[in-house]
């Protein structure tokens, strides 16, 4: 059941609704196009947080200049299997899909291929932009930075983002294997929502701006993120920047401009996309029985959930039923 809040709607009618959005803002047939599919995957999934509810900042930053409507993504730098694509300053969606199916074709051409890309935006979803990619039977790696929101291990400043990562392995006869975390405690986006619901956020996932621990969801996006794991997690969070940003020349997130205001400077973040064929490596028939030899171990305990599993059981319920969201932000994209 729908709370009073919520309402249902289907993955299309979404599609739809977030597409003639951004074409009102100006915005080209082709980023419209990228982006709706990459928001109403997410909501579809139940990762809110990287759905539409981004979409009414991505629309006041497009408006703005903060956010170039009419940027075209092209691959700048190019050696091999390696090359740079320049997001000229547009949202992130259309990059990242010529990142990586350029990247496929290497990687099935060199065994491996790494995309960088610069200039960039909110990339979503981490494993949406690897479906392809384990569709094409290869093994893909996704980083990206983001605007500063956490410290460095000891720091008392928001250099870091929250600098997601996400994984895809290829299975034979089952789907792949998806793994897509942030750094951080939580997504920041679940802090965003929460912001917006008028709901508290439990303790430990965030600091006010004068670095206390808070509940308060609004105070958190004034103050900072806690990484995850710790020092652990900080360490990880750093190499993430450092493959995102010193790679591709974009904007460390210290010195990005924030995903979640409609005035400042242009986010100009980075994202890294590596590949790898497993026939060039082991083989393709050892690596397949690999993979399946490590999940027969794990699913010997009966509470174990193979990662991806609870958000291909969401679509599946969202593809029957509609997808549950937001009833005001629906009512608010309507309006637009």
């Amino acid at each position: 059941m729908t709370s009073p809040e919520e309402t249902l709607i289907s993955s299309e009618a979404l599609h739809t609704l977030a597409r003639h959005a951004l074409l009102s803002t100006g915005a080209t047939e082709a980023t419209a196009e990228a982006t709706a599919k990459a928001l109403v995957y997410a909501d579809a999934r139940g990762l809110s947080s990287h759905g539409v509810a981004r979409l009414p900042m991505y629309l006041a930053q497009l408006r703005n200049g903060r956010v170039d409507p009419r940027a075209v993504p092209a691959i700048v730098r190019d050696k091999g299997a390696a090359f740079l694509v320049d997001a000229a300053d547009g949202l992130a969606f259309g990059a990242c899909e010529l990142a990586i199916s350029t990247a496929i074709d290497r990687a099935r051409n060199f065994g491996t291929a790494v995309a960088s890309v610069t200039r960039s935006h909110h990339f979503g979803a981490g494993a949406y932009h690897l479906e392809a990619v384990g569709a094409a039977g290869l093994v893909g790696l996704a980083f990206s930075n983001a605007p500063g929101s956490m410290p460095v291990w000891g720091g008392s400043r928001p250099l870091l983002g929250t600098n997601p990562i996400a994984a895809v392995f290829p299975r034979a006869n089952a789907s792949p294997l998806m793994i897509d975390l942030s750094l951080s405690h939580v997504a920041r986006g679940k802090i965003m929502v929460a912001a917006r619901d008028g709901k508290p956020i439990p303790e430990g996932w965030a600091t006010d701006a004068d670095g206390q621990p808070t509940t308060d969801a609004r105070a958190a996006l004034a103050g900072m993120m806690l990484p995850s794991g710790g020092a652990k997690g900080a360490m990880l969070a750093l190499m993430v920047e450092l493959l995102a940003v010193a790679l591709s020349g974009a904007q460390f997130g210290a010195e990005a401009g924030s995903f979640l205001t409609a005035d400042g400077p242009r986010s100009g973040i980075g994202h890294l996309f590596w590949l790898l064929d497993p026939s060039a490596l082991a083989g393709e028939r050892v690596y397949q029985a690999r993979i399946e030899t490590l999940i027969e171990l794990m699913l010997i305990d009966d509470d174990v959930r193979l990662p991806g599993d609870r958000r291909e059981a969401i679509a599946a319920d969202s593809a029957r039923e509609g997808i549950r969201i937001n009833a005001k932000l629906i009512a608010e994209l309507r309006a637009v």
